[in-house]
Order: C-alpha cells, then structure tokens, then sequence
C-alpha cells in the first residue's frame, strides 16, 4: 500500500509554523516513516501536483493567492489551516481595519502603486476555500501537530480543544494574571497550548482565536471584578481578533 502524500504550502507569513515542524527533528522521521512529504518549499526543491494532504500556512491577500488555494484544495482530499494566519487571518488582518491605499503608501511608500504589491483585504484560509482541520496558535504547538497529522494518517478525527485557555490554568495551578494587573484574553481564547504564555507570566493575547461560544459574560465578570471598562479587553483583542471579536 502506498503511503499517503503530504504537501506543505505557504501564503503571507512569517514562514514560523513551518519552523516549528522543522524543529520536530527525530519526530519528523517518524512521519515520514509512514507518509511521504512530496512538496515543501521550506525544505525542499521537489514540487507536486499530487497528495493526499495538504497543509496551508499564512493568510490570504492577494486575488491570484484565492486561486492558487482553490486550486491546492482541488486536490487534496484534506486541507488543513496551519497557524494563526491560515486559520483566522493572524496579524496580517490587522491592516484590514484601515484603508488599503493608505497602508500600501505607509508600508511602501513611493513604491505603492506598483503592480507586483497589490494587496486586498486579508482572509483567513477558511474564508475562501473549505478547511478540514485547523492547527492553531503563533506559533503552533509542535505536540498539537503531530497529534493531528498522526490522527488523520490512522483514519481517526481529531479533538480540538473547545474550551477556554483559563481551564489549562486552573489544572496547572497558575495564579490569574488579572491578579497582577494584566488584561488576560484567557476566558474567551481556545486551550490546547498548555497555557503557555500564563505559565511564563505573561498574559494570554489571543493567537489561538475565540472558543466556538466564548462566555463573553464571565469576561464581563472579570472586567468588573478589577475595576476595568470593556474597552480595556476590547484594546487587547486587537492583534488577532480586530475583525472577528465577539460581542461584549
């Protein structure tokens, strides 16, 4: 039997999520014991126009990104959104909040207007073509990976965390952020990170996205407990969630 094949793409991004499987190191030749990676720029030359999965880093911001996408979901049989920018537009989507002319001169400047730096509103992957799975997070998490891709070679579905980062917290007895003045995104972001920046004492800022149906009302009860305006969280929510934050 033929080992299913696996092709790695990228859009606009910082090429980071990539980096992470990369590191997997050892790992990574266990995949490939029972997967054949036929397309990876990152890594190799080889190119293909055949596999079985393929996986998709970085948002989307140009027409012709749209169709090159459209035209890689044709032909995998699953897509999967890798990272931030893949699976909700990242920080890319900031500039989503501004006029495009405006921000091509201010990033270009007397360059703006040439054709090969056309831009357009930034989509996450899913915006624009079907998305089988997604692996959040800015960076990803490398075990989350592998527990994906390991599922989905076995035939299994795999589970993705549909709870807040504050749950990860509790279990591992870190002390709330809100306790030492800062705004933490915890109530309303997806776990599956491990509560990796609470647990380095930083406060979550949201790069795994909104739980499915954020309990915006115990984020409310936070807000007031620390004697904060909604606008405090709302500032916060800017770097990942500027276009899709739920309503407080």
């Amino acid at each position: 039997m033929s080992k299913p094949k696996i092709a790695i793409f990228d859009f606009a991004c910082c090429e980071g999520c990539q980096l992470q499987i990369v590191n997997l190191e050892e790992e990574i030749l266990d995949l490939l014991g029972v997967a054949d990676v036929v397309e990876w720029r990152e890594a190799m030359s080889e190119k293909s126009d055949q596999y079985d999965i393929a996986i998709v880093e970085g948002s989307i911001t140009r027409p012709e990104d749209e169709e090159r996408v459209k035209k890689i979901r044709s032909r995998a049989k699953i897509l999967i959104a890798l990272g931030a920018c893949a699976t909700m537009g990242g920080v890319n989507k900031l500039k989503n909040n501004f006029e495009l002319d405006d921000v091509k001169k201010c990033v270009y400047k007397q360059d703006a207007n040439k054709p090969h730096l056309s831009t357009a509103l930034t989509k996450a992957v899913d915006e624009v073509v079907n998305v089988d799975f997604k692996v959040h997070g800015c960076p990803i998490d490398r075990k989350e990976f592998t527990y994906i891709v390991r599922s989905l070679l076995l035939g299994k579905t795999p589970e993705i965390p549909d709870y807040p980062v504050c749950v990860e917290c509790k279990a591992k007895g870190n002390p709330c952020l809100w306790e030492y003045g800062q705004v933490c995104l915890g109530p309303i972001i997806r776990a599956g990170c491990g509560a990796r920046c609470p647990s380095s004492g930083f406060r979550c800022f949201g790069c795994r996205g909104y739980v499915d149906n954020p309990n915006v009302d115990a984020a409310k009860d936070v807000i007031e407990k620390y004697n904060l305006n909604i606008d405090d969280l709302k500032t916060k929510m800017v770097l990942f969630g500027s276009t899709q934050e739920p309503t407080l």
